[in-house]
């Protein structure tokens, strides 16, 4: 009799908790190996998140951007024992950018410390974590840093632009006013006043004195 009446209230309790779970969208558990999947897949790789660049690739633009910009990709592979036409200046600068000081590539300012580095003005290139040493016979870093810190301010400027809007297309369309179209404040207008000043009268250079 106490057996029937607990599994009397056991099946109720599993109706109503099947009730409550359907009427606040809980599916069974049954459900749960095929939905969740399903539903990280369509967090993660969305069409327009697997359009990303290939910064390997990318110092194929600079140049062809600037197409005056030192390519110095004559060093020897240690793998090959050939010449590395793809390890280029752009290369290794984006290298040293992105993955030796995990910077920022969207913004111009990240772009100018990095700069700033190989003119030694702010941090100290690392000879062993350099991109190219131990892939190269010869580590580039002296002449790499040898080359940047001879770019003039105009060069840095153009250089500094393609990098980052090859990796920000949309960087002049995010920037705020310039100071040439920020609107200028209108200057106070002079109160002319009413009439002429009053003519001195007797006793007031006594009070100039006081």
């Amino acid at each position: 009799m106490m057996q029937a009446q607990r599994k009397g209230q056991s099946v109720a309790w599993i109706g109503v908790g099947l009730t409550l779970g359907l009427s606040l969208g809980i599916p069974p558990q049954g459900d749960w190996p095929e939905i969740l999947p399903r539903a990280v897949a369509q967090e993660v790789s969305p069409p327009q998140r697997r359009q990303r660049l290939d910064p390997r690739q990318l110092w194929r633009q600079v140049y062809e951007r600037l197409p005056d910009f030192p390519l110095e990709n004559n060093y020897i592979s240690i793998e090959t024992g050939e010449i590395d036409p793809d390890n280029t200046l752009a290369s290794r600068l984006i290298s040293y950018h992105l993955y030796v000081k995990n910077r920022l590539p969207m913004f111009r300012l990240d772009w100018k410390l990095t700069l700033a580095d190989y003119m030694g003005v702010l941090e100290e290139l690392d000879e062993i974590a350099y991109p190219g040493n131990g892939v190269l016979q010869e580590n580039p870093m002296v002449r790499d840093r040898e080359i940047l810190s001879q770019l003039n301010r105009q060069q840095r400027d153009e250089l500094i632009e393609v990098l980052v809007t090859l990796f920000n297309p949309n960087y002049h369309n995010i920037q705020g006013p310039t100071r040439e179209t920020t609107p200028q404040a209108t200057p106070p207008t002079p109160r002319t006043p009413a009439g002429p000043p009053p003519l001195p009268e007797s006793g007031d250079a006594d009070l100039l004195r006081l």
